[in-house]
């Protein structure tokens, strides 16, 4: 049986390299602008629809890419800075100093609960009213935040979901037509319909291309917003507890 199979493989092997020696013979070029100026209208056209994908997931990364890397240099910068403003009580300079970190994550939510907290101050508002005030805030303005983090994730969602489908349209329109031109010659040739079989591996190979690294770099991004959720969260409860203990200090 082992050799049976062995030896069926050995004439598989064998048959293969003759074809591609035909095909060789008959002057079929494999280089991708052949192949682009042999594929007909509809497989060019998902071929177009896919490069299209490809440069929109391209852009996506690097706007998400850079917001990403410098909220976190931000807030690397902000973080130590607002905490020595807050222990001295200078709440002024904390609001200043998270203005001047506008892409930080981390100023933007506490901005919001600073400001809040003091329009509230200069009322008869209660501590309680005052801190509740700010949490209210700060949960706005983390939601905000986590949505422009979020932006542009879905879309290479969406690439990455249909890129492979889109590539297997074409696959489908490809051997349609690699049958069709069998189904039209006299005299049938592996060399001659192999174009629409080129075709057709050509568009499967680009919407993977396109599908692998959407889905690679949505999964990272998404793991990074998880983070910064984790920060934010983290940050608003350090100034509600600075709230707590300012008043009950007698300082609020």
């Amino acid at each position: 049986m082992q050799l049976t199979c062995l030896a069926n493989l050995i004439v598989l092997k064998t048959q293969f390299a003759t074809w591609l020696l035909q095909t060789a013979d008959q002057g079929v070029r494999w280089d991708p602008w052949t192949m682009w100026l042999n594929m007909g209208g509809p497989a060019r056209t998902v071929a177009v629809v896919l490069l299209v994908m490809s440069a929109w997931s391209i852009g996506i990364m690097i706007d998400r890419g850079l917001a990403f890397r410098l909220a976190r240099k931000q807030s690397r910068q902000f973080a130590p800075v607002v905490g020595g403003a807050l222990r001295e009580g200078k709440l002024d300079e904390a609001i200043r100093v998270a203005e001047r970190n506008s892409k930080s994550h981390l100023a933007r939510v506490i901005t919001s609960g600073l400001q809040e907290y003091q329009t509230h101050a200069a009322t008869a508002a209660t501590p309680e009213e005052k801190i509740e005030a700010s949490k209210r805030a700060l949960e706005r303005a983390e939601a905000i935040v986590h949505a422009e983090l979020e932006r542009g994730l879905d879309g290479l969602a969406t690439i990455g979901s249909t890129a492979p489908f889109v590539g297997l349209l074409g696959t489908v329109i490809g051997i349609i037509d690699a049958f069709r031109k069998l189904g039209e010659m006299q005299t049938p040739g592996m060399g001659t319909i192999s174009t629409g079989i080129s075709e057709a591996l050509v568009t499967t190979a680009l919407g993977l291309f396109v599908a692998i690294p959407a889905v690679m770099m949505f999964n990272y991004f998404s793991a990074r917003v998880k983070a910064f959720d984790v920060e934010m969260d983290n940050s608003c409860s350090e100034l509600v507890d600075y709230f707590l203990k300012r008043n009950i200090g007698g300082r609020g």
